[in-house]
């Protein structure tokens, strides 16, 4: 999944949801807390592996994550228009207003407020990018 879309929050919290990235989580999925103050949006099929992953984890290491992701998680089936309700919790973790950028990263979206999501890139630079893909061998 990729991409950069940018919609609003109506007044009872409902959100489009780009058919693109629609099409890739399929009927339903599962939105919960994210890392820097997004949302975490999953397939059903990624959402298992997720799971499965922190569950294999010593109890010492995964409480935490169990925790933070599966207590705020939310199954959520889009509308006829594409819209999900993003539940109230999730809405002020992320400080969700009106003006939302959705964003594919590969294998899960991200929900962001915009503002929030404009100061995350202003704070990049082409040198973190640069080393970083450098890690990668590029």
């Amino acid at each position: 999944m990729h991409g950069e879309f940018e919609h609003n929050i109506d007044a009872k919290g409902r959100l489009f949801i780009p058919a693109k990235l629609r099409e890739k989580l399929g009927s339903s999925f599962i939105i919960t807390k994210g890392l820097d103050g997004c949302l975490f949006v999953y397939s059903a099929e990624a959402w298992d592996v997720l799971e499965e992953k922190i569950n294999q984890l010593p109890m010492s290491r995964s409480r935490n994550l169990q925790r933070f992701f599966f207590s705020s998680a939310a199954d959520c089936a889009p509308d006829s228009q594409g819209r999900v309700l993003i539940p109230q919790n999730l809405r002020e973790y992320a400080g969700l207003q009106k003006e939302v950028t959705v964003i594919g990263v590969s294998g899960r979206v991200e929900i962001w407020d915009k503002r929030r999501w404009q100061e995350y890139n202003g704070e990049l630079t082409s040198e973190s990018i640069a080393e970083a893909m450098e890690d990668l061998g590029f």
